[in-house]
């Protein structure tokens, strides 16, 4: 049997309460947690621990020199939301790991931006089952116009701890 997950113990926990403040917690741990995240003030818009939508807002710290969000707070948004959804669904046993990002800017951002991101039933019960291995987690972000900034590709790994 595998150990308990503490970050997914506390995500089940945030999902039974009203969704604003479900979202308000999970926010506010992963804020916690995670400091960069905190500094650029991402939110957990919703998530049901197979995908998650963060959200990032275009405010001043997190702009670029032309006033859209920043290709590193992109890439951050990207790595967060990915990274979320293989916390959760980890054994406690598990250490997640980015491997690698690739990431093709091919469109101004316009306003505040959201990824999405989420895993197959497939590549959970490999996260659950496999000692050790790696993935690419599928991630979709989107400025306020709905275009797609930037396409990424985030390639995750889990060894044990």
């Amino acid at each position: 049997m595998s150990k308990r997950n503490p970050l997914r113990g506390f995500a089940d926990k945030c999902l039974t309460y009203p969704h604003w403040l479900g979202m308000w917690l999970l926010t506010t741990m992963f804020r916690y947690k995670v400091k960069l995240v905190g500094t650029a003030k991402l939110k957990i818009l919703d998530t049901d621990l197979k995908r998650v939508v963060f959200y990032q807002s275009n405010r001043k710290k997190v702009q670029n020199h032309i006033g859209s969000v920043h290709a590193a707070a992109m890439a951050l948004l990207a790595e967060s939301a990915t990274g979320f959804v293989v916390g959760v669904n980890l054994p406690g046993d598990k250490l997640p790991l980015i491997k690698s990002m690739n990431l093709k800017y091919v469109k101004r951002a316009q306003g505040a931006l959201t990824a999405e991101a989420y895993l197959t039933d497939e590549q959970i019960t490999r996260i659950q089952n496999e000692e050790k291995g790696d993935l690419l987690v599928a991630v979709k972000v989107t400025d306020e116009t709905g275009n797609e900034p930037v396409i990424c590709e985030m390639n995750w790994a889990w060894i044990t701890k």
